[in-house]
């Protein structure tokens, strides 16, 4: 192995280049940094690679499998839909290498150095960089680590070619004829979803009393209703137990009420939940404090124990999503060029690609009157909207929770189509201020689905138009 003999000096030294870390190597290149990012693997990270953006593409290439043989009530029939999976997956990565290209542009375009190879702290001020023929030292000013997260792998079911997290998932070379999913977490149900549009017998077999337990059983029933519709079967409060891989797939047996279940699998998928990569980093010989969960403790504007050192996106506590860590990757960047930037995750939203969609931001009702607030909950269905009717996308409800005493808006959930866009001005409504009078006086395009949010306002004021009170 080859040393490097000087160590190169940065003011800021970025560790991961997915959401959190692209982006906040070029903030604060924007903000007169001098910075390197050290990147192990791709480009974009978990994210741009084998997370949201690859399986978003697959989830739509689902949908429109699916809706191409099942739009005989708005007069289309086809005979037969052919699925050619091998150039399904082709568009995919054609998807992934134009926003992973973009990616290295935007940090080239910056004046960003990007560097190949495995971080690990020295000390407080120095990281090695290492991959196999070479090592080199850095010493820095200020370092962002953002490392991201990977999927946890049971002890019992270990990750094979018939056993996938979802990285394997989204690689698979031909849709599996029965497919079991163990977790009906977001991710499970998308890409359970997405398969079942494509063809796959798919079983979810979830461990809590409901699947998407992060969201009002309200809005997750329509997603288990279409679930159901689409051929899946869902099993909750079932625990996985064994596996055993046969020639031809998998066998699983899972405790149903008791009683021992068995299920066949050409592909067994599972999505329990992900890990911060903070293991392998040396991160205490810098100091830096590290919890028994693995995450890294930060103050309101990112910093670690180590005044100098940052940490951002999966490896810190709160939901492990790309827009966190983009957000807080801003604050950080801002933060070292002495800006008084700090995290406030009042308004994140979370989002479900399933069918229907899903979104939330905000506090639900519970919580707002667990917080004490007197509220208002209002609740307008797609179903009264004149473009949700001609997308033939009825099911679902846009629901507004707002302060009793001056309409403040406290939170918003949407189930319906397209709810991952229109969650975007219930935040912008939150992060504002606004009250459900600020929103029903604005005027929305029509025919449109933002026209919901207007609806569902005027009902949060007293004075509906398309429903009655």
């Amino acid at each position: 192995m080859v040393v490097g003999d000087f160590p190169i000096e940065v003011d800021t030294l970025v560790i991961g280049s997915g959401p959190g870390g692209y982006v906040a190597a070029i903030r604060a290149a924007q903000k007169g940094q001098k910075v390197t990012v050290v990147e192990k693997d791709n480009l974009g990270g978990v994210c741009l690679n084998v997370g949201c953006v690859p399986s978003k593409a697959l989830i739509e290439a689902g949908h429109r499998y699916h809706n191409a043989g099942n739009s005989d009530d708005m007069g289309i029939s086809v005979e037969k839909v052919n699925l050619d999976f091998s150039k399904v997956q082709e568009w995919k990565e054609s998807v992934v290498q134009k926003l992973t290209g973009g990616v290295q542009g935007l940090l080239k375009g910056n004046g960003v150095e990007v560097v190949r190879g495995e971080a690990f702290f020295v000390d407080d001020t120095t990281l090695r960089v290492m991959d196999e023929k070479s090592s080199q030292t850095y010493k820095f000013e200020n370092c962002i680590v953002a490392t991201g997260s990977q999927p946890v792998e049971l002890p019992k079911f270990k990750f094979s070619d018939k056993v996938v997290s979802s990285t394997g998932a989204l690689q698979l070379k031909e849709v599996p004829e029965k497919m079991v999913v163990i977790g009906g977490g977001y991710i499970g149900v998308e890409l359970g979803a997405a398969y079942a549009n494509l063809g796959s017998e798919v079983t979810i077999l979830e461990g809590l009393k409901n699947i998407l337990p992060g969201f009002e059983k309200q809005m997750s029933q329509l997603v288990v209703k279409r679930l159901k519709n689409n051929g899946v079967t869902i099993k909750t409060e079932a625990f996985a137990q064994e596996m055993e891989e046969t020639e031809n797939g998998v066998k699983i047996k899972a405790e149903i009420n008791g009683e021992i279940e068995e299920f066949e699998s050409d592909v067994l998928l599972v999505t329990v939940g992900r890990k911060p990569n903070t293991d392998e980093l040396g991160l205490e010989q810098a100091g830096v404090e590290v919890g028994d969960n693995g995450l890294v403790q930060i103050d309101k504007q990112c910093r670690t124990s180590v005044k100098n050192i940052y940490a951002i996106g999966d490896i810190v506590e709160g939901p492990a999503l790309a827009h966190k860590a983009s957000y807080e990757a801003k604050v950080a960047a801002e933060a070292i060029a002495g800006e008084p930037s700090e995290i406030d995750y009042t308004a994140i939203p979370e989002v479900v690609f399933s069918g229907p969609e899903l979104a939330q931001v905000g506090l639900t009702e519970q919580q707002a009157k667990d917080e004490g607030y007197e509220v208002e909950a209002s609740k307008f269905p797609f179903a009264a909207n004149g473009r949700a009717l001609s997308l033939n996308e009825e099911e679902g409800f846009m629901k507004m929770v707002t302060r009793k005493e001056d309409g403040l808006v406290l939170g918003v959930q949407i189930a319906g189509h397209n709810a991952s866009d229109m969650i975007s001005e219930a935040c912008v409504a939150i992060e504002a201020g606004m009250t459900a009078e600020d929103i029903a006086l604005t005027i929305h395009a029509h025919p449109s689905l933002g026209e919901i949010t207007m609806e569902t306002a005027e009902l949060a004021t007293g004075l509906p138009i398309h429903v009655v009170k």
